[in-house]
């Protein structure tokens, strides 16, 4: 064979492959108009393509799509979804009901995929009719006969479903169906009194949860049931909303992803960004546990286990984590060690002895902080002092900033600790670190602000009598219910209206 002829062969093939993967879709009732390819990434609608609709055909490079579920978007935000698996497609549609009057001309997934659409569409019907009908029966034993029916049809569905996803084991569609598909659990076993156990379907449908799921199939990152079931999992429909809870539940699922796949991008990144950003106290837990475990760790080459990202971004994300890994609830926050306003007396935050800390970072030129502190000061007074719990305030009093803290401290009358990097402070560290670290302080306590992670103020901490976090992110009234709870005064009259005081960081 000649180098032309192989050429030539080569040519044709790679043409006629990419011909093989066109998306033809027709639209029977509509005129000549733009429209758009959409295409799922998880549950969300992205753009895929565009073209001209002509004749009611349009036609796009299926060669340049990535698997998954995709549609087809019309004018008035009109759109039908159709299944995608690097083969050619070619499906037919009369305007206004598409799904009803889809013809398949070629895709043999979307043949199964239509006719389990079809198929789902009337099980679903029957058990609708069957519920209405029941609200107006008022005979137990006829509701019990509707319930049986109910079940009888929910049975169907998962033997229909385990048909087609045996006949047609390659295909995608069958792994979207499987994906779908409801646990089947087993009977409950008898407890040693002789009765079933109540809780068994529940640990079994946590523990079994993602049995139907491909997890090293990338392609099904590209459809919304799998962003669903995933929130779904760590939400508390299925998960107590506590973070070693759910910590405990993440890692076996997250063994089970091949590293450097999408779908462990997928997992990774949703799963962080959820609770990122939780209003649950305490979720900054898992959010960092995600980041050091999944984005930090290294892979067996020695790179970044989050490839997704650009190598600076992570190296910063890591550097953040690491520093914000003390700052969760059960960790000691790192130790504080600074002057009060007269530059003579000293604090050290592990050595105040108390039965809880409140540790409390100001700026006395901030508005909020403004309305907080005196706040805070009014709980102190009324409340915590006489309870033994000590506040310690650290104050930005660098600079200019000294003068306007010290003017504070005294105008509000603030009488819990108050310490700062203080004008004189500063000036020393700066002309000779050695001077005072470590024989006064320690360089985490002059740069507070990096070792905190204080990036706005207020921000603050509890601590127990250990100088553990206990509780963080709360407002001045949310602070008094939580102390007043724990110290046995929970019926006590508040000073401050949960309305009435913002969260602080």
């Amino acid at each position: 064979m000649t180098k032309y002829f192989k050429v030539l062969v080569l040519t044709l093939f790679i043409g006629n492959l990419s011909y093989s993967q066109n998306i033809t879709l027709k639209v029977i009732g509509i005129k000549d108009t733009t429209v758009n390819l959409i295409k799922y990434v998880g549950n969300k609608l992205y753009y895929a393509d565009t073209a001209e609709l002509k004749g009611g055909k349009v036609t796009f490079d299926g060669s340049k799509q990535e698997p998954g579920i995709m549609g087809l978007l019309l004018p008035g935000q009109k759109y039908f979804e159709f299944v995608f698996n690097k083969e050619e497609v070619n499906i037919e549609v009369k305007s206004p009901n598409y799904v009803e009057t889809m013809v398949i001309n070629k895709s043999n997934e979307n043949k199964i995929f239509l006719s389990y659409m079809k198929y789902i569409k009337e099980q679903r019907e029957k058990a609708d009719q069957l519920r209405e009908g029941q609200k107006e029966i008022t005979d137990e034993a006829k509701k019990k006969e509707i319930d049986e029916q109910i079940r009888k049809i929910g049975d169907d569905v998962l033997a229909y479903q385990e048909k087609v996803v045996k006949e047609n084991p390659t295909t995608l569609v069958s792994k979207i169906i499987s994906m779908s598909s409801d646990i089947k659990i087993p009977e409950a076993p008898l407890k040693e009194d002789g009765t079933k156990d109540e809780n068994f379907g529940y640990f079994y449908m946590r523990d079994h949860y993602f049995d139907n799921i491909d997890l090293t199939d990338d392609r099904l990152v590209n459809t919304p049931i799998l962003q669903n079931k995933l929130e779904y999992y760590y939400s508390k429909n299925m998960l107590l909303q506590h973070p070693d809870t759910l910590i405990k539940y993440i890692k076996p699922v997250m063994d089970k992803i091949p590293e450097g796949s999408m779908m462990y991008r997928f997992f990774v990144t949703n799963i962080t960004s959820a609770f990122e950003k939780s209003k649950i106290m305490g979720m900054d837990k898992v959010m960092n546990f995600m980041i050091w475990n999944y984005y930090c760790s290294l892979d067996k080459n020695g790179n970044y286990k989050g490839y997704w990202m650009e190598q600076d971004k992570l190296e910063d994300l890591c550097k953040d984590t690491k520093f914000r890994i003390r700052l969760m609830i059960g960790e000691v926050p790192p130790n504080i060690i600074l002057p009060d306003s007269t530059n003579q007396k000293w604090y050290n935050l592990y050595k105040e002895e108390a039965d809880y800390t409140i540790l409390y970072f100001w700026d006395p030129d901030c508005g909020h902080c403004k309305k907080v502190t005196p706040q805070l000061q009014k709980l102190y007074a009324q409340k915590l002092q006489g309870r033994n719990v000590k506040v310690f305030a650290v104050g930005k009093a660098t600079g200019d900033d000294f003068e306007h803290w010290k003017k504070f401290i005294k105008k509000e009358g603030l009488t819990f600790i108050n310490v700062g990097v203080t004008r004189d402070l500063y000036n020393k560290a700066k002309e000779d670190p050695y001077s005072v670290i470590p024989s006064k302080t320690t360089l985490e306590s002059i740069n507070y602000q990096e070792t905190y992670d204080i990036y706005s103020t207020p921000r603050m901490w509890v601590l127990d009598k250990d100088k553990k976090i206990i509780a963080k992110s709360l407002s001045i009234a949310q602070v008094e219910r939580f102390l007043d709870e724990l110290q046995g005064h929970k019926d006590d009259p508040k000073i401050f209206d949960l309305e009435e005081t913002e969260d602080i960081k």
